[in-house]
Formats: C-alpha cells, structure tokens, sequence
C-alpha cells in the first residue's frame, strides 16, 4: 500500500508507488467511459482516479431531478469566474466532485451534434473526427438516450413546443438525435430511465455493472495535483499522498478547467506565465488554458398564471433551435424552458421572484468570445483563474444573438396555447424594447449553462496553439493523453454531454489500439 511521510520542511513525501497499465486522472463523463472500455480486457490494469466520492447508492446524485440541489453543494468544486467587461461578473461555474463527473451533476440533455459542427473540428485540424467517424461511438453509447417520456410530460411544455411551432413554423421534433436537424422545437432527448427517474450518468451506465473487475481500480476521494510523465501522478487522499505511475500511459479526463490546471502545476504550459508564478516549466505549451469557451445564456421570466404541474424529468424538458440565417444546416440559436422560477440572477437586478413562474433562454451555440484559464498562483489549492471574456467578440455576434433570442421568445410568448400560461413578464420586463435596452438587460442577467470546452484543444501538429494532436496526445508528451471537453477546438450547436461520451469512446479505441499492436 502506498504511503507517505512528512519531511523536514513539513511537505508531504511520497514513500512508494503504485503501478498500472493505464492511469486515468478524472472518473467524470469521459474517464468512466475510457475506464469501462479499457478494463473489459482483463489483460489491462486500469486506474481511475476521482476527486470526489461514489455516486453508488447516492439517491442525492442518482435521481435526475435532484441536479438543482448539486449545484455549490459538497459534489460542485464551484468555481467563481474573473470580473467580465461586458458580462455577468457574479458566474460560478459547476465542476462535479463525483464519480461520473457532470453526468453525474447535470440534466442529461443529450444530443448527437450536427454535421457542420464536426466539419468545424476536422478543419481546425481535428484529422479523423468528421461526422460520418463520429456516428459509430454514438451509436454504441451504453447510456440510455430517450426522448422525455409521456409521462413526464408537463402540459405547460406541451403547449410551448406548440405555440414554438405556431408563432416561428419551425417543425416540431420527436427526437432530435434521428436525423440532423437545422430548426424545430421539441422535448429533448434525455440520458434517464424513464420509469425510476434515475440518471443514466456515465458511471451508472458504464461504471457500475463492472466495479468488481479485478483489473479496474477506482480511487474515490483522491485528488490529482501534480503529474511528472516519467514517474507519476501525485494525489491526495486526506492526509495521504500517494504516486500512481502508468507503464503505458496517462489519460488526463478531469474536464475543461481542472485538465489544463493540472498541466499548469504540473510545469506543462506558456513557459513565461510558469516562470512569473515560480513554477519551473517542464514543457513549454502556449496553448493549455487557452481557447476557453462557454454556451452563454440569457433568460426571459415570466409569472405564471396558474401554478405548473408537477411532472418532469428535469425541469427544463423542452427546447427550441432557431436558423436564423435560411441558407445554413444548422441552428444558431437555441432556448431551454425552465419550468422553474430560474432567478438567481434577475433577483440580483431587483427583479421580483415570483411564486410561479418559468423562463425561455436564449442561448449562443457558437459563440464568438474566447476566453483563458490561468493560475492565480503556485498552489495547488488554489482555485484558478476563469476569464470567459463573455460578449467581448469583436463584431458584436454573441450580444447579437441574446437580443434576437429576447425578441423571438417575446414571439412565442405572444402566441397561444403558451401565451394563456402567462400572467405577466417580468425580466426584462414589457418597458425594455430597444436592443440596447435588450442588450443591457441580457448581458447583465446572463448566466452559464456550465459548459466550458476548448483549453487544450486538438489541432495539426504545426498548430502552435494546439495542445493535443487528433490522437489525443498530449504535443511533445508521448505517454499522455488528454479526453474531454478541453480537446474541442471549437464549441459544438448543442449541450456537449454526447459528445464528451464520444470523445471517452474514441480514447479507448485509439488506447486499445497501441496496446495490442504492442
């Protein structure tokens, strides 16, 4: 068993190692999947290693409409953000703290994304990542994507998946992962089993029925915070530390802020930036905690005339995609209806908060303002420094999109059998009318539907600010590699679970691959 002891200047040593084949840091939405598949090969001996505890058993984790009360909770890491220019300053940002990482945490909206959004990867660089490639790994996820079931079915969202089709003529949709779709309106396709209303998280779905493997080994409560290629992950376990040592390879799945912050520790990244914070540079990589992206969205809340029924999956079970330029395949702008009083921000603004009430949402599926992760300082504890740069793209595109989507959502407002739900709107509020005003309001009540992607992404080999190459490896560092959403290079149309699955599933191949032609 691994140990350790304290040394002279009261630092923790490590005293022994622990070796595996294959070292995973991160048992979130990729990892668990990497996890599963590499271990079904009794031949391979896997570690995953998570910070946070077991989901097994956890009625507070496992019941999908539970998700509200993980947020700032003991399973959220609960990262503020950096003050924004022309944003909402007050943002946290989820990171799960959990076997089954954000699968655990989130709604389990799960969608296939369209095809431009992968043709947008392959010429970024991402050789090999095209739609036609990524079909096969989303046709053989093992976790269970269903349309919203019937019974859940609540009528105040059947009558916005209604009015959305009479008000904007946008077809509505069965299920929006049967074929690609440039518009509609529908329920969503949700990762959930129906009758039990328990989430189909990755770890539920690819964890669970193999935990007694004796070739996989999970660590809960172990915390990567520093990894040296040559000799090891260190982790913390309480007053513990110990060192897992890979003797083929690392595969870095701790999600789009706490990958690059480990790199960053660990001396892998800008050199210059390393060296300001006294951290000696190991490899010097511009690219890690650059590229950082993020749905943005804004909300319009309205009282409700009459109290909601209570059936749901996850209180936010619908959605609309609007193509706002005709000639396009794809939306470019998307709503959730929450059919709750979603007002943490407008009640912030001196909006009232009403009894009941629900909200559309109008959200940036490509946005154009790119952000960067950087370290406060050296500490491992420390939490990093998230700058978003939200609504600061050059020419305007993201603020753009949040005025239009106010003003479409005022559409279907307007329109029966939706509008008879509505006693009255109260943020922005009937008096804001201009895109100013619009504008103003939207950026100052916006929040996050915690999506952060891109701060290490893929790209070509001479791609300067690449980090990982379209295998995942890590440019420079032959034994690591990198699988979640700190690899895309730019943000898919749709909420990014599937494709985060995905990106687990085409790890493990390309893993599996080099180990038996080994």
């Amino acid at each position: 068993m691994t140990t350790a002891g304290r040394g002279r200047d009261g630092r923790w040593r490590i005293l022994e190692t622990i070796e595996y084949d294959v070292v995973i840091v991160g048992g979130g939405t990729a990892g668990s999947v990497i996890a599963s598949r590499l271990s079904a090969d009794p031949g391979i001996e896997v570690c995953l290693i998570e910070g946070g505890p077991s989901d097994v058993g956890d009625q507070r984790i496992l019941h999908l409409r539970n998700w509200l009360g993980l947020l700032e909770s003991e399973f959220d890491y609960d990262y503020p953000i950096v003050p924004q220019p022309r944003g909402n300053s007050y943002l946290r940002h989820a990171r799960a703290r959990v076997l089954g990482g954000c699968s655990s945490h989130n709604t389990m909206i799960s969608f296939l994304p369209p095809p431009d959004d992968f043709a947008d990867w392959v010429n970024a660089g991402a050789a090999g990542w095209s739609y036609e490639e990524m079909v096969p790994l989303f046709k053989r996820l093992a976790v269970n994507i269903v349309p919203v079931a019937p019974k859940d079915r609540n009528p105040l969202t059947e009558d916005f998946v209604a009015a959305c089709h009479r008000a904007l003529g946008v077809p509505v949709v069965e299920n929006f992962n049967a074929a690609p779709f440039a518009d509609g309106t529908g329920f969503f396709p949700v990762g959930y089993y129906p009758e039990t209303g328990v989430r189909s998280s990755a770890s539920v779905a690819y964890l669970h029925p193999h935990l007694d493997r004796p070739n996989l080994t999970v660590l809960t409560e172990h915390w990567a915070y520093h990894l040296d290629p040559s000799t090891g992950v260190s982790v913390k376990n309480g007053r513990n530390v110990k060192r897992i040592k890979a003797r083929h390879e690392y595969v870095l799945s701790a999600g789009a802020v706490d990958t690059p912050r480990l790199l960053l520790l660990s001396g892998i990244g800008p050199a210059k930036d390393l060296e300001q914070l006294g951290i000696k540079p190991q490899h010097d990589l511009p690219g890690v905690g650059a590229n950082l992206l993020d749905h943005p969205e804004s909300l319009i809340l309205w009282e409700a005339s009459r109290p909601i029924p209570p059936m749901s999956a996850m209180d936010s079970d619908a959605g609309l995609f609007v193509r706002r330029d005709p000639s396009a395949d794809r939306p470019d702008l998307m709503f959730h209806l929450y059919q709750i009083p979603f007002t943490v921000n407008t009640e912030r603004l001196g909006y009232d908060v009403p009894e009941h009430g629900f909200g559309m949402t109008p959200n940036v599926p490509r946005p154009r303002s790119v952000g960067r992760l950087t370290l406060a300082d050296a500490g491992p504890a420390t939490k990093p420094l998230l700058d978003f740069r939200y609504f600061t793209d050059p020419g305007g595109y993201d603020e753009r999109t949040i005025v239009d989507g106010l003003r479409l959502a005022r559409e279907v407002a307007a329109t029966e059998p939706f509008a008879s739900w509505i006693a009255r709107e109260i943020a922005p509020g009937p008096a804001l009318r201009s895109d100013q005003e619009l504008s103003a309001y939207g950026r100052a009540a916006h929040h996050t539907v915690y999506h952060p992607a891109g701060t290490c992404r893929m790209g070509r080999a001479d791609d300067e600010m690449a980090v990982v190459d379209p295998e995942l490896r890590l440019k420079n560092v032959p034994n690591v590699r990198i699988a979640d959403a700190s690899v895309f290079p730019t943000m898919p149309s749709v909420n990014p679970m599937v494709t985060v699955l995905m990106v687990g599933e085409r790890a493990a191949d390309l893993i599996s691959a080099e180990l038996n032609r080994e």
